[in-house]
């Protein structure tokens, strides 16, 4: 956080990255809650109405949890701010408080459970790998811009993915989890109607 090898190489990496313009302010923009958080909105009500069409056993499930995890970021990485108190680069206004990014743990969670969520749902190769393309393009650019307006320095974005995977690691434990004991349900319930099924010639 304040001296040694790594912080060196952080702050010689932002130096030769650091390059202000309209590009990197609108890539910036894109890990905003006001513009990542509607998309996640999107994503979950969508698998929310595809699994409750399909007749799933609590359906609204998969998209709750991923709306607490978009909750608990800031209740995760607004501590670790004041715990770490790191300053700003030079290209933005004396402050600290900037490690970890809180626009890219935003754009990791909310970018990243919207599309673990629909995935599921979509029937063709091509479009999941499609889906998880657009999501990576859409983390790494909200990172780049970061860096490149000088918002952040390069770890606190990668401080952020670590973050994120975690949380995103959590969302899918759960949500299989739940998953899971769904099908077992289901199987144990067919086994019983199949068992109190009479075959023909069986003995009553």
């Amino acid at each position: 956080m304040a001296d040694g090898p790594l912080v060196r190489v952080d702050e010689r990496l932002s130096r030769a990255l650091v390059h202000p313009g309209r590009v990197s302010e609108l890539l910036s923009d894109l890990g905003n809650v006001q513009v990542a958080v509607p998309v996640m909105a999107v994503g979950l009500g969508y698998a929310a109405w595809r699994s409750r069409r399909a007749g799933a056993d609590h359906w609204w499930r998969p998209a709750t949890a991923g709306a607490l995890l978009m909750a608990l970021v800031p209740a995760v990485v607004v501590p670790l701010k004041v715990l770490t108190d790191r300053p700003g680069t030079p290209a933005v206004p004396p402050a600290t408080g900037y490690f970890p990014s809180g626009h890219t743990a935003t754009a990791v969670v909310a970018y990243g459970a919207a599309t673990l969520l629909l995935l599921p749902w979509l029937r063709s190769a091509a479009a999941r790998r499609a889906l998880v393309t657009g999501c990576l393009a859409l983390v790494a650019g909200v990172s780049f811009g970061l860096v490149r307006r000088g918002y952040h320095w390069p770890l606190d974005v990668v401080a952020s993915w670590s973050l994120g995977t975690v949380l995103l690691t959590c969302l899918v434990l759960t949500v299989g989890r739940t998953t899971r004991g769904r099908r077992t349900r289901r199987q144990s319930a067919r086994g019983r109607r199949t068992r109190g099924r009479k075959t023909p010639g069986q003995p009553k």
